[in-house]
């Protein structure tokens, strides 16, 4: 039996022509081998899996090529080339810096460089994974690589570019490697897999590109799982199967569903897929990069910008007709904020499943007309619910209701005018889905019109709040202006602070009077005092409040007792306190 090799190192390139996806470098390294301008240091970065080292092997074994091509290739027949085809070169040395990242590896590399080659014109010297050096190493390395032998080229490859000294940098030439496009990586793979007499659906090709997210050698390892899986016939169900990645064909239908407003059918698509072993966060994250390719297909300028298969490319492209932008821009920015709140959540499918609602709700209108801003918050899902909850006693009231006793309904500003109505009408009963909870909007509603009704000068705030003239208690009284000296504004909380240590007494009914400490706090009274009367007229429903506010001038100077005196009274007014003392024989400390 043959021994099996994998793709990766089946198919790894061998010159120049057949490295895939570096068109723009390979044909400056094969100037740089016509022209015979070569540098002393080269620097390979990029990503996994991009063909830096593989370029880099290509590249010295063209710099000794005896007799290379026309375009710079390496002839393959030479000795030079023939020895290192066959691992036996003595003028190609690879390095594995991760593995030898010490000062003492470095010196032993330093001490090859003195020997000139045996065959052929340079030292090549090959270091992968550069960035794992010490920084020891490195400055080790630093004069060598500034002035090495004329017969050393070193050739430096890294993932990580900025960890690399600059001294280093500034003494190569930088070689950036692309990532790979599924495009390319596609094509390649229909490449390996003719070669390989594979049966395969270029969608599957495409699903395998993109798990490998631009390496190549991803890609290959990939293909060679899914051709031992398929058993030589890869079709898109069998991979997506065997790599464990959603149905494209889900992400298609919440989209539908959403543009529908179907959140009993989005609900259960989801069970489904939570069912089958997927992750909400990789749902949302899947689903958020699937209408960002829709947002891309609605633009012929856009459009190269996804990286799908052509079939998947004229789905999008459908569905994106359907799509308007402003859903899939609310979308994208509801399913973002999700991802970032997914790992806080202590309940992650409920977090998923309020998204999913809020998405499939995006193009539904709203419950009634918008003023202003609205919060956001979930739209009646079961509407056909509400409206068998209302009573069914409602319309017999209104019909027996006259039409001359039915108001118009008023502003919610005025409600101060509408408690006098001793007569209101009746109408019938409404449930609306914003009314079955409190939301921040109605919250900061309630407090705005609480705290106009204290506000100096603030329109629409009359003296006549009512026409009764209710008798109010002390006890009233006091409660009422406890209650205005919290719902004051943030701008008066100085004075607001105040007035709660303060009690207003009722001297003749209903004339109120409150005692002050100084001048100062009365004039600072006095620029609310309209407001202050308002609210007590409306709140203790009397329109005939007078309120007097005046400066204590003759406060008595109260002594301030120490311990031992206070338990001294104490014990003059409660005689029962020395007994208890005298039982437990205790001491005042």
């Amino acid at each position: 039996m043959e021994e099996y090799i994998v793709s990766a190192r089946k198919y790894r390139p061998m010159s120049f022509d057949t490295v895939v996806g570096q068109s723009a470098l390979t044909t400056t390294l094969k100037n740089a081998v016509k022209s015979g301008k070569l540098a002393h240091a080269y620097l390979f970065c990029g990503p996994r899996g991009v063909g830096k080292t593989t370029c880099a092997r290509i590249f010295a074994k063209a710099i000794n090529c005896q007799n290379p091509t026309a375009e710079g290739e390496a002839c393959n027949e030479c000795e030079s080339c023939q020895s290192f085809n066959e691992q036996r070169s003595l003028n190609i040395f690879e390095l594995d810096a991760a593995s030898n990242n010490s000062v003492e590896h470095i010196k032993t590399l330093m001490e090859q460089t003195r020997i000139p080659p045996q065959l052929g014109k340079y030292k090549v010297f090959i270091i992968d994974e550069v960035h794992m050096l010490s920084t020891a190493a490195f400055n080790a390395f630093l004069k060598t690589l500034e002035e090495p032998p004329a017969h050393v080229i070193f050739i430096l490859a890294t993932t990580e570019k900025h960890k690399i000294l600059p001294t280093i940098l500034s003494r190569c030439q930088i070689y950036d490697f692309e990532r790979m496009t599924v495009a390319n990586t596609v094509d390649h793979l229909k490449h390996v897999a003719d070669k390989e007499g594979i049966q395969y659906e270029e969608e599957a090709l495409a699903v395998i590109a993109e798990k490998a997210d631009g390496g190549m050698r991803d890609a290959l390892s990939i293909f060679d799982q899914a051709a031992s899986f398929c058993q030589g016939n890869i079709t898109y169900q069998k991979v997506i199967e065997d790599l464990n990645v959603l149905d494209s064909e889900y992400y298609f239908r919440l989209v539908d569903y959403s543009l529908a407003n179907k959140v009993s059918e989005a609900m259960v698509l989801l069970n489904d897929i939570i069912n089958k072993g997927f992750d909400g966060g990789l749902l949302i994250q899947g689903l958020a990069k699937h209408v960002r390719n829709v947002l891309m297909a609605k633009d012929p300028q856009t459009l190269p910008l996804l990286e799908v298969s052509d079939q998947q490319r004229q789905r999008f492209q459908q569905q994106a007709s359907s799509c308007p932008t402003s859903f899939l821009y609310k979308a994208l920015q509801l399913m973002n904020q999700c991802d970032i709140n997914y790992r806080q959540s202590s309940n992650k499918r409920l977090l998923v499943e309020l998204t999913l609602i809020e998405v499939t709700q995006i193009t539904q209108p709203e419950e009634g007309p918008a003023s202003g801003r609205q919060p956001r918050r979930l739209k009646s899902l079961f509407k056909h619910l509400i409206q068998k909850a209302q009573p069914q006693t409602a319309a017999p009231q209104v019909a027996a209701a006259k039409p001359e006793r039915q108001n118009p309904i008023k502003p919610e500003s005025s409600r101060a005018s509408i408690v006098n109505e001793t007569a209101p009408s009746v109408a019938k009963p409404k449930i609306k889905a914003s009314t079955l909870g409190m939301s921040w909007n109605n919250l900061r509603q309630q407090s705005a019109q609480k705290k106009m009704n204290i506000l100096p000068g603030v329109p629409g705030v009359s003296t006549n709040q009512s026409e009764e003239d209710a008798v109010f208690s002390q006890e009233d009284l006091e409660l009422q202006w406890m209650s205005m000296c919290n719902r004051m504004p943030q701008q008066l909380v100085s004075i607001a602070m105040r007035m709660k240590n303060m009690t207003p007494v009722i001297t003749t009914m209903p004339k109120v009077e409150v005692v002050v400490g100084n001048e100062l706090i009365r004039s600072e009274m006095e620029k609310i005092h309209g407001s202050i009367v308002s609210t007590l007229k409306m709140y203790l429903h009397n329109s005939s409040i007078e309120l007097d506010i005046r400066v204590d001038e003759h406060r008595e100077e109260v002594k301030i007792l120490t311990r031992r005196e206070q338990f001294e009274e104490l014990t003059k007014s409660n005689s029962a306190v020395e007994k208890l003392r005298e039982v437990f024989d205790l001491e005042l400390a």
